[in-house]
Order: C-alpha cells, then sequence, then structure tokens
C-alpha cells in the first residue's frame, strides 16, 4: 500500500507528501478519530494480548497523529521481540529510541491507559481507525492527481499509469479476509462435494468441454490461475477459444475473453469458422455459396445466444483488467476469465525497467484477483526458445522450466498445462509407428490441487479448433477449392490472426486465422 506521509507535529496541520494541507482551503479536517486510537493503544497497554487483536489490522502508518504512530511502532517491537506490553515497558522503549519527549513523556503514556477500561472492543476500534486511515489515502492520490492533471508539462499517458498504480495500491492494501474457524470450512467444503456429487459429471468447477481434461481438474476451479503456454503457432488462442465455445454454449457459462493483440474481430471470425467448419477464405471475404450462407445462420445461432464477452484492450493493465473482471461478475455474473497473453499485459509500478520482475507482479496479481473475485483465470504465456534447440520427438515436450520471463509464473500458478503438437515439429509418427497427424497434448505439468497427466486432443488446422479425438472422422474434412496460396507459409504470427487466410488442398486445407 502507498505509504502515507501527513503526519500532524506539534500542534500542526498534518501535510501531503506533496507539502500541500489536506481539506484546509475548504474549512475541512482529514478523516481522523484521534480518541479512538487513544483507546487502542491504552487498551493494548492495559491487556497484554490486545495487540494481537490489532496488529493484523494497523500499522504504524494508519495514526492519524504522529505521536500514536511512534507509540505504536514501539508496540509493534516490543512484540517482535515477545517483549510485555505495558506502560512501563512501552515508555522505556520509546526512551531507548529517543522519542519519548517528542511523544508527550511518560505522563502521556500514562494518561492513555486510562481512556479505556479494557480491550473488549480493540478489534472493532482498530477497523474504524484503518478505514479513516484509507479515507486519508483516498483523499492524498487524488489531490496529488488533480494537481498533476493541472501540470501541463506532465504527460497524460504517465499520469494515467502512476494514478490506476496508486488506486491500485490502496485498493489492493484494502482487501483483508478473515481467520475461519475449521468448522465453517467444512461445511462449506462439505456443501461443495455434496453439490458435485449430485452432479452427472461430478464436475466442481467450469468445464472445459474436454472429458479427461475436466475429470483430472474437476473443471476449472474458483480462484485458480491456470497457464496455458505453448511457442507461438501451438494453438493457444485456438484451445481457449475452443474452450471458451464450450463453456458458454454447451454449458451456459459466463466468459470474459481479453484478447490483447487480436481484434475482437478477427476473435469473432476465428469463432465462426470453428463453428460453421467454412473455408476461412471465404468467411474473410464473404464469398459464400448459397447453402454456405444457409449454414452459417443456422450454425451461429447457438454462439449467438452465448455470454461471451470480448475486450481487445491493448496493452491492458492488471489494474484494467481487476476493474472490467469485477464490473463483469457483478453485471453478467461470467464465471472465468481468459487472457491472451500475459506477456503483453502491462504493470505500471516501478520495476526500474526489470521486465521479470514486471512479469512476476503480473502473475502475483493475476492469482490475487482470481481469489477477490472467486473465479478461475486462464492467462496464455509464451515459452522460451530453448525447446527449438533440442532434438528429438520427446526432448521437443515443453517443461517448466521453458517457460518465459519469470520463474515466478510457475509459483504462482495452480495449474501449468502445456500445448504440444509434434507434427509441428515434422514428427508424423512416434517410436511406434502411430500416426501423429493432427494429434494435440495438453501436459499438465503443475496442478497444485491434482494429479499430474496428459491429455490427447485433436487439432483440426482447417478450422482452428481442438476436439476430442474420436469426433475427427475422414468425412470431416470438406473439399476445398485450391488457389494460388496453397504454398504460402504461416509465420509465427499466423496464430495471432496477423498473417492472411491462406486456403489449401484437400489435404492441407486452410491455415487458422
Amino acid at each position: 500500500m502507498a505509504k502515507a506521509t501527513g503526519r500532524q507535529g506539534k500542534g500542526s496541520q498534518p501535510v501531503t507528501d506533496n507539502t500541500r494541507v489536506i481539506g484546509v482551503e475548504a474549512g475541512k479536517l482529514p478523516p481522523q478519530a484521534v480518541d479512538i486510537e487513544e483507546a487502542v493503544l491504552g487498551a493494548i497497554m492495559l491487556e497484554k494480548d490486545a495487540i494481537y487483536d490489532v496488529i493484523e489490522i494497523l500499522k504504524p502508518d494508519c495514526f492519524y497523529k504522529e505521536a500514536h504512530a511512534k507509540i505504536y511502532q514501539a508496540i509493534v517491537d516490543l512484540s517482535i521481540k515477545e517483549e510485555p506490553i505495558d506502560l512501563l515497558t512501552v515508555a522505556q522503549e520509546l526512551r531507548r529510541k529517543g522519542v519519548l519527549e517528542e511523544v508527550g513523556g511518560s505522563f502521556y503514556i500514562t494518561q492513555l491507559t486510562t481512556r479505556v477500561m479494557s480491550s473488549v472492543h480493540a478489534e472493532f476500534h482498530a477497523r474504524l481507525i484503518y478505514q479513516k486511515y484509507i479515507q486519508r489515502e483516498l483523499i492524498r492520490v487524488s489531490t496529488h492527481i488533480q494537481e498533476r492533471a493541472f501540470d501541463e508539462s506532465v504527460d497524460v499517458e504517465d499520469l494515467l499509469n502512476s494514478s490506476e498504480q496508486a488506486m491500485f495500491e490502496i485498493t489492493q492494501g484494502s482487501i483483508r479476509k478473515d481467520i475461519q474457524p475449521i468448522n465453517l470450512l467444512l461445511k462449506d467444503a462439505l456443501d461443495s462435494i455434496h453439490a458435485a456429487g449430485k452432479r452427472e459429471d461430478s464436475l466442481s468447477g467450469v468445464p472445459s468441454g474436454y472429458t479427461k481434461l475436466d475429470r483430472i481438474t474437476a473443471g476449472w476451479q474458483p480462484t485458480d490461475l491456470i497457464i496455458v503456454a505453448a511457442r507461438p503457432s501451438m494453438g493457444k488462442t485456438a484451445f481457449v477459444l475452443s474452450m471458451a465455445r464450450n463453456m458458454a454454449v454447451e454449458h451456459s457459462c459466463g466468459v470474459a475473453f481479453f484478447s490483447l493483440e487480436m481484434s475482437a474481430n478477427q476473435l469473432v471470425k476465428r469463432m465462426i469458422v470453428s463453428e460453421t467448419e467454412l473455408d476461412s477464405d471465404k468467411i474473410r471475404t464473404g464469398k459464400l455459396e448459397p447453402y454456405e450462407w444457409e449454414q452459417l445462420d443456422a450454425k451461429i445461432r447457438k454462439l449467438s445466444e452465448a455470454s461471451i464477452f470480448i475486450d481487445d484492450t491493448p496493452a491492458l493493465s492488471v489494474f484494467e483488467f481487476r476493474a472490467k473482471c469485477r464490473r463483469l461478475v457483478q453485471q453478467h455474473g461470467i464465471r472465468i476469465a481468459i487472457i491472451d497473453y500475459l506477456q503483453l499485459m502491462t504493470w505500471t509500478g516501478d520495476t526500474r525497467g526489470n521486465r521479470e520482475q514486471e512479469v512476476s507482479n503480473i502473475s502475483r496479481s493475476l492469482k490475487a484477483i482470481a481469489k477477490e473475485l472467486d473465479i478461475p483465470v486462464i492467462a496464455l504465456s509464451q515459452l522460451n526458445r530453448s525447446v527449438e534447440n533440442r532434438t528429438g520427438l520427446q526432448n521437443k515436450r515443453p517443461q517448466l522450466a521453458d517457460l518465459r520471463e519469470s520463474g515466478a509464473i510457475e509459483q504462482d500458478a495452480d495449474i501449468v498445462a502445456f500445448i504440444h503438437r509434434p507434427e509441428y515439429y515434422g514428427f508424423t509418427v512416434d517410436e511406434e509407428g502411430n500416426l501423429l497427424e493432427g494429434v494435440a497434448e495438453i501436459i499438465i505439468a503443475k496442478h497444485r490441487n491434482g494429479t499430474l497427466d496428459n491429455v490427447r486432443l485433436t487439432f483440426k488446422k482447417h478450422f482452428a479448433k481442438f476436439v476430442e479425438p474420436e469426433t475427427l472422422l475422414s468425412f470431416d474434412v470438406p473439399r476445398i477449392i485450391s488457389s494460388k496460396m496453397n504454398d504460402e507459409v504461416m509465420d509465427d504470427d499466423a496464430e495471432f490472426g496477423n498473417a492472411p487466410f491462406p486456403t489449401g488442398g484437400m489435404n492441407d486445407g486452410p491455415a487458422p486465422f
């Protein structure tokens, strides 16, 4: 949380870090509760265990009066050293620090213990002090933002970034959850187990639409951060789009999809091709036969009724993501959020050019947002190039060490899943002679609350979609008109819709968007 630098010292009015007096121009004082601060300090020195009711709520900066902040710091220091806390030991600690006279001397310390009879309400009073502190922080930040907004020399983008970061820090610091007794937690856990047992599919989370994957995860669980990682053009976007469709159409789950590179229009066209299984080049140009228009109209009807919300804001910040997700949860009841992809998100705090630290902060914040909103968050991630340098079919399989830019991604994630298609590297058969064309593996490399396993799916590259293996039949591949674009090779960015929509012959088919 942003540190409050405004303090009241020896009768002076509190000032902010930019030396402006808060609210004096309007004839107002900052939100404060000095009498309650006195009561809390007195209660702590009156009863030795009162500090444990308060220390998780307050820190020295939360006190409005400078003297009270110093007294509370002395109390915290005594608690850390496991020494007794009373008016004598507190006075001695302040004397050792050389600030006893600054806070009013021994007489003032003694007076604090006369302001309260017991510590029974210490926790409630501490929360009131914390609320006043949050109000002062909001005033401080908004005043600073207002002053910078009037400064013509300040870059607007820098102002927006610093403003959202300051607000985000206040919000993050104010999110506090009480400790809960195990009997209540057991009741909630048993209720969720019974609810899952009554379902035919035994899923307790958001279903992906893939049988074995859902069996491993029991559905994507609320509060989980799921990382789906792969090399470029391996099918990350196609995989999460296929899941989004399954969740929304087949299971009526609200899905929020944040695309940081592809436009919303490109994403929707990909979904249309996947849903209708029409030639992507015809979808792009609109040159459809009458029967194809009928097929288009018939098959997108379910898609048009699905609760899928797409946001294509480029360089989306963590603060913006949290605000948008919260609104979507409250207004539309979304049950899962998908980000394509993590490395394109921005962090507005001071990381001094350290990209690894920036990515670490982003992944940590995404996990915090998943917990706060009680929804699973799926974030796509790139892998580094080390996998390209390894030889052999088995060595091409991605590993946790291949996660790009930050080991914190592996640490923060509840599930890490890799997408692996041997065909991408030119392997068409395995060591036993089995065909690998169209084979895709979802490798569960980390699962904090479950087992590790591999899920085999089929990638229909003609339509950029992942399906259950048994659903890919020979007659599913339509006859496609050849064109001069057949030999065009997609580059790494083809996965994200930056390449044209080439069409191929019967064996190759059109490349995915």
